[in-house]
């Protein structure tokens, strides 16, 4: 047992350096190839803010453990929108400007509802996963064009900035994007193991430690990140952060757990789990989205209320588990 929990401090320790080393040496990189900031900002760091989430989501999926990755995707969601973004709106409330996160909002909200009927039948087969990794594709598409327009937006502003205030030679980049990948990697596995351990030991599902432990492990890249963007008064970029890791996490994460191994899907997941991330991703969409009378900001007390929702969420799962138990 005492293995297992040292496998997981470890893993996700790591998992967390890695990941930020791997954002890092990857945007230097995109830049060096002059790549447009706004669009590092929408492909490159949402990519490697969810690559923690899509190796661990992978190598669960591969080693047999298909509720692991379930749980690590969908709890992913809820801890960016409930844990993230109500942590940082505490420190500091929210501003939306770029017109990109405006268009990506109403994008994400569909997304989480085309995934729930793909699910409904209670499965995810080949088929459904090739659906969700097709809309990705074509997702990625979207995202390129509008990165490669070069017109003025706020978070591509912010991106360029973040660039210059830690410079990086291309050298030094290469370097961080390799060993922050192989990192990544064997973390993830070390995490894996560690998290399927404490379940058998402890008679709890995977979808359950991947819903908490695993979710919150992998979704700290986020919130470093989005803490430190909120403090530079980079707010684009701190809810971005959580945009682009929700639909990677969506579409890449779940489907490729589900391309590699097909699963049954709890009613849990429904009666629960869907529940909580489609109330929060509705509320992410209004509050961030802005209408009349209302301008497109988290302010403080919405930021709290995210954060009890998450608090509450949490409660209620650990409760099942242990009913369950």
């Amino acid at each position: 047992m005492l293995m297992s929990i040292a496998a997981i401090v470890l893993g996700l320790a790591v998992l967390v350096w890695s990941a930020d080393r791997f954002v890092d040496g990857a945007s230097a990189t995109a830049r060096y190839a002059g790549m447009p900031p706004l669009l590092i900002g929408m492909v490159i760091v949402g990519f490697g803010t969810s690559a923690p989430e899509i190796v661990v989501s992978v190598i669960s999926a591969m080693e047999g453990n298909p509720g692991l990755a379930l749980g690590n995707g969908y709890g992913s969601n809820i801890a960016n929108i409930g844990l993230i973004l109500g942590v940082t709106a505490l420190i500091s409330p929210i501003a939306v400007h770029s017109q990109v996160l405006r268009k990506e909002l109403p994008i994400l909200l569909f997304i989480t509802l085309l995934s729930l009927a793909l699910l409904w039948n209670g499965m995810i087969t080949r088929t459904d996963a090739t659906i969700l990794l097709v809309v990705f594709v074509l997702l990625m598409g979207w995202s390129i064009k509008q990165g490669m327009k070069g017109g003025a937006d706020s978070m591509g502003s912010e991106e360029a900035q973040e660039l210059d205030d830690n410079p990086m030679s291309l050298k030094k980049a290469i370097i961080w994007l390799i060993v922050g990948l192989l990192l990544l990697v064997v973390s993830s596995r070390i995490l894996v193991w560690g998290a399927v351990d404490i379940a058998q030991a402890f008679g709890v599902s995977d979808l359950v430690i991947g819903l908490t432990v695993v979710a919150i492990g992998t979704s700290l890249p986020e919130l470093a990140s989005s803490i430190a963007a909120i403090r530079k008064n980079q707010h684009d970029l701190a809810i971005g952060n959580v945009i682009g890791s929700n639909l990677f996490n969506t579409l890449a994460v779940v489907g490729l757990a589900g391309v590699i191994s097909p699963m049954e899907v709890a009613s849990e997941v429904f009666s629960r789990d869907f529940v909580v991330m489609i109330g929060l991703t509705l509320s992410l969409f209004v509050l961030g989205y802005g209408f009349k009378g209302r301008p497109a900001r988290i302010n403080r007390i919405d930021g709290g209320l995210l954060l009890i929702i998450y608090i509450s969420y949490t409660g209620w799962v650990a409760q099942g588990a242990l009913v369950g138990v």
